[in-house]
């Protein structure tokens, strides 16, 4: 579809309307945007006249953005910052023989993924790679990766998904914890504190069912939303936390952490690789697919 130049916004007026309405200023804006007051408010007049809105009203000596104006502004910050985003790659990639980018579940990608990447450039010399977090699924025509690490069932709009893994969780603890709370049984750790991720409260409830104790205290205790920040309360001692192992190598293998119990219990979901359509053979998501697939074998 041809799109209207018409309707093409000029990003400096946008970057003129997004910094007077931070400042609530025209002087303010042009100061920071080394222009002059008056070719700022020329910018805002004209982009009020392509839109057919009016974007800021008078109040004494500042302006104020307006009903419209406050609709409009978070889809301006969120072009300019794709836009930003844009050349930022371009620039990173320019001299790159190729470039792979890729969503991340934050904690797998801090502690897991990027640990292991100088094998995979090592082997793929002059690749450059671009990392991002995220939580939960997206619209891959909105955000171009390339592809996604995703943890749950395999279902992702407009993309292909692929078994990268199981997830087995353990019970783990700080050794100052265990010293002061002895655990021989799981019932033991049922009367120490609990740590919980946020998004998946029912976890302590589901591995002491596993392991035939009675779970009225599964719920209590301190909850985090991310995995990074309950394996950091675990270590300091804030609690008993069900942590997947792979995510603490780190800490097991320098003892700041050990395994309570020897009772994994393997979580209902799975990670996946989501590949968009139309990127399935892009050589360099296929040659990632195929070393991290070694990884985790």
């Amino acid at each position: 579809m041809k799109l209207s130049r018409r309707l093409v916004p000029d990003v400096t007026t946008l970057q003129a309307f997004e910094c007077a309405a931070r400042h609530g200023s025209f002087t303010q804006a042009a100061a920071e945007l080394n222009l002059t007051q008056s070719a700022v408010s020329r910018q805002i007049k004209d982009l009020e006249t392509q839109l057919g809105v009016l974007l800021f009203e008078r109040v004494r000596q500042r302006v104020i953005l307006s009903d419209a104006g406050q609709k409009f502004l978070p889809e301006v910050r969120r072009l300019l910052h794709q836009t930003e985003e844009l050349m930022v790659r371009a620039m990173a990639s320019a001299r790159a023989d190729s470039t792979l980018s890729i969503a991340s579940l934050p904690t797998f990608g801090s502690r897991w993924l990027v640990p292991r990447l100088p094998d995979f450039l090592r082997r793929h010399p002059g690749t450059v790679i671009n990392i991002a977090s995220r939580s939960a699924p997206f619209d891959f025509d909105e955000q171009n990766f390339d592809l996604a690490i995703h943890y749950g069932q395999p279902v992702w709009a407009r993309a292909t998904c692929s078994f990268l893994c199981n997830e087995v969780i353990v019970p783990a603890a700080s050794p100052s914890l265990l010293k002061a709370n002895p655990v021989e049984a799981p019932e033991d750790i049922g009367g120490g504190p609990l740590l919980h991720l946020a998004t998946r409260p029912k976890l302590w409830a589901h591995w002491f069912e596993t392991n035939g104790v009675d779970g009225h205290g599964a719920y209590r205790g301190n909850r985090f939303d991310q995995f990074s920040m309950v394996i950091e309360a675990a270590t300091a001692g804030l609690g008993f936390a069900l942590l997947p192992r792979y995510l603490i190598e780190q800490e097991l293998a320098a003892g700041t952490l050990r395994i309570v119990l020897d009772r994994p219990m393997q979580t209902e979901n799975s990670y996946y690789l989501a590949v968009p359509e139309g990127k399935r053979e892009n050589p360099i998501s296929l040659a990632f697919r195929e070393w991290i697939a070694e990884q985790v074998g």
